[in-house]
This record gives structure tokens, sequence and C-alpha cells, in this order.
């Protein structure tokens, strides 16, 4: 699980609009804006060394961190940053407030394992990952850092579910009207070696989509 690790200091800031972030850019700083819960949103600057260090360390977006300002702690969910085109240095940040124990909903990696074991990959089958995230609701003092599906007991024609993955405790997916698919194991050339029942249209869309590439 991934705990919060990273504190920002903060400033309010006066001026807003393309002149106050260009403003706030020269002066070493990355501006922001601050939103949600009970208190409107605030125009802030934070210290572009703190949010470069905070973006390298792999453990920013998407999880709960601490904002600091004048010695008062927030605690926020980074929602977006956006980059410079061409030097890639963060040029604003949304925030958004949370506590603790408040579910949000929120997009979550997933790593697959035992590709090595797979007797369908063995013989030749092509893992398509039909989603590359989950979004799960979640308290957000507790989202996890991805999520692990294991595929190394899977032969050509089957799949990972969701129900297949074990979820963190009080985390569960947005999607409940069905046990979708993370990922299939397909034969040579992209098709899935299942029967007219057993297939699941994301997945086909996915391999179709692989099939156009």
């Amino acid at each position: 699980m991934a705990t919060t690790t990273i504190n920002l200091e903060v400033d309010v800031r006066s001026r807003t609009g393309k002149g106050g972030a260009r403003e706030a850019r020269r002066q070493g700083f990355v501006p922001g804006i601050l939103y949600g819960g009970k208190l409107g949103p605030v125009a802030i600057n934070l210290k572009r060394n703190e949010v470069d260090k905070a973006i390298n360390s792999g453990a920013f977006l998407s999880h709960m961190i601490t904002i600091t300002h004048k010695g008062k702690p927030q605690t926020v969910i980074p929602q977006d940053v956006q980059y410079h085109p061409v030097t890639d240095q963060p040029l604003h940040i949304d925030l958004y407030r949370v506590e603790e124990d408040q579910e949000i909903k929120v997009d979550v990696a997933v790593h697959f394992v035992g590709e090595e074991k797979s007797p369908g990959l063995k013989k030749g089958g092509t893992l398509n990952v039909v989603r590359h995230t989950v979004e799960l609701l979640v308290p957000a003092g507790a989202i996890p850092d991805f999520l692990e599906a294991d595929v190394s007991t899977l032969q050509i024609g089957d799949n990972v579910k969701i129900s297949d993955i074990k979820l963190p405790e009080n985390a569960q997916p947005t999607i409940t009207d069905r046990d979708f698919t993370i990922a299939t194991i397909a034969g040579r050339g992209g098709k899935v070696e299942t029967t007219e029942e057993e297939t699941d249209p994301e997945a086909v869309e996915a391999i179709a989509q692989k099939d156009k590439d």
C-alpha cells in the first residue's frame, strides 16, 4: 500500500490567470490549483525542486500526499500535472482535498506476473492487455501502488478477470455490473481460442485493435 510520504510546502498565489502563472514560473515555482471539499478553489504556488523530486519518486500522481501552508497540513490527491511539450517540466498541478478515510475514484495500474511460466505464452501465444489500469473506489489513505494479475497458469484462450485479482481491503472496482476482462492469452495471429459463450466483448475489441496496428 502507498503511504503519505510526500510533503510539499505551498503558498497562496495572489495573482491568478495566465499572467500570474507565468510570473510564478519565472520565480521558480510551479503554479497550481487546490480544490474540493467544503472550501472553494485556491490558486497556489509550489517549489519547483520539491515538485520535481515528488514526481520522480513515482508515488505522486493518484496517491494521497500532504501539503503544508504556514504550518497547517492538508491531505490532497494530485489529480493532474501539465507538462511542457519540449522540456517535460511541470507547468501546472491540480490538487484535490481529501480526508484519509474518504472514498475516492482512482485509476490503479495493473502489473502482470508469471509470464515466463504461462503455458499459453510458451506455446507462442500473446498476452493481450485489455486494461492497463482499473478504476477503484477506495479510501484515499489506502490507495494501492498497483494491482497484480497472475498469468502463470493460463493457456491460449484463457483470460484474467477482475474477480481473479486480489483487491485491497475496502477497495472495489467502479464497474460492478460484470466480471470484466483484464487480459487474455491469444493464439498466433491474435485469435483467442474460446467458445462464443466465453468470448468477452472487451477482449475481442482489444485484439481487433491490435490486428489493425
